[in-house]
């Protein structure tokens, strides 16, 4: 019997994107069923590796380059994706990642972070571009950001003004936060027809002992003083913009959420608006197999995770469903799975399965092949 088998897994972060993971995961399956038919359906949740699932999954999406200032404050060659025309967005739909215009990744390797002098000034770049094309909608990636402005940064990029009580501009980044006293969105351009839709994986709101700062800004660099004052001045922010800090989500990326809520876009979770954009309803119901996977499965993965969102998709139409993790949590529950496959596992360390996550990830396919088919 020939199968069909749909490969969609999100990214190992920190060794592989879910493109070229879902490629070797497919590659490893056709070793051992060459005569399957394998469709790559990369997943994303918003953070690196979106664009690159979109590509992947939908066929006609061009990169549309363009010149940004990084994290760092240099200029930087970057793209959005513009995904092609449909009935409801006819112009196309704008697709843009903070992690590839102002992600902590840009920082280097180790990365130098820059907790308060980071920002997401070229994220708004890349967005204003994608207005200035026209698109019908924008879909927005805010994952792995290097900064804590509040969304500042992209906000200015887009026309808003931020200055303090003198009325002169503040800095970019969180020191310039902390100074703003008066905000000017009326520069802000209008919202394309289909709207502003913003893909995110967490629900923290802006502020207090769950918000950007206190539980993202050590991870960028923050001391335990800076994290004190970012969050002040998150909060200042909070009076100042029309949204609500408690909105789940307020608080992703430094408060860019929050940020883009000012303008009038909505936050969504990341893995439920890429499945419905990539059309992977219809793939996995016209699938015989289907493989999910991450870079850690443990408890947090049932809670919006890709692989729970690809697993639900799959329950419904019957389909079975095998996961691939980097690491797999002794404690999880993994029943739904018809088949597993762990690269700790197959590679015999942790190291070993990040150090060439693309042979492991192969050797994980054709045992999946070999046990499902």
């Amino acid at each position: 019997m020939v199968h069909t088998v749909v490969v969609a897994p999100d990214s190992f972060k920190g060794t592989i994107g879910a493109a070229p993971a879902a490629t070797a995961l497919g590659a490893g399956w056709n070793r051992v069923r060459p005569h399957d038919a394998i469709r790559l359906v990369p997943m994303a949740d918003g953070g690196e590796g979106t664009l690159d699932a979109f590509e992947t999954a939908v066929a006609g999406s061009r990169r549309m380059p363009v010149r940004v200032t990084g994290p760092h404050g240099r200029t930087i060659d970057a793209t959005w994706l513009l995904l092609p025309p449909t009935a409801a967005d006819p112009d196309g739909i704008g697709v843009v990642e903070l992690a590839s215009t102002s992600g902590i990744e840009l920082l280097g390797t180790p990365p130098k972070l820059r907790a308060m002098d980071a920002d997401t000034t070229g994220f708004g770049q890349a967005i204003a571009a994608a207005l200035a094309y026209g698109v019908s909608r924008l879909v927005l990636g805010i994952g792995s950001s290097a900064s804590t402005d509040g969304g500042l940064g992209a906000l200015t990029a887009l026309g808003a003004r931020f200055t303090d009580a003198s009325g002169t501009p503040v800095v970019p980044g969180g020191r310039g936060l902390a100074h703003v006293a008066v905000a000017d969105l009326s520069g802000l351009p209008a919202l394309p027809a289909g709207g502003v839709s913003v893909l995110t994986d967490v629900t923290n709101p802006l502020v207090g002992a769950w918000g950007a700062a206190a539980v993202f800004g050590p991870q960028k660099g923050a001391s335990n003083a800076e994290v004190l004052a970012l969050d002040a001045a998150l909060a200042r922010l909070g009076d100042l913009l029309p949204a609500d800090p408690e909105t789940p989500g307020a608080g992703a990326a430094g408060g860019t959420g929050f940020g883009l809520l000012a303008w009038g876009a909505t936050l969504v979770p990341g893995s439920a608006a890429v499945a419905e954009l990539v059309g992977l309803d219809a793939a996995v119901g016209a699938a015989s197999v289907v493989i999910t996977g991450e870079g850690s499965y443990d408890g947090q993965s049932a809670a919006g995770k890709v692989p729970a969102r690809v697993g639900a998709i799959a329950a419904e139409t019957g389909v079975p469903v095998a996961l691939v993790a980097g690491r797999i949590a002794p404690d999880v529950e993994l029943t739904s799975f018809a088949a597993t496959a762990s690269l700790t596992d197959l590679a015999g360390s942790g190291a070993a399965a990040m150090t060439d996550p693309a042979r492991w990830l192969t050797e994980a396919g054709a045992a999946l092949a070999s046990a499902l088919g």
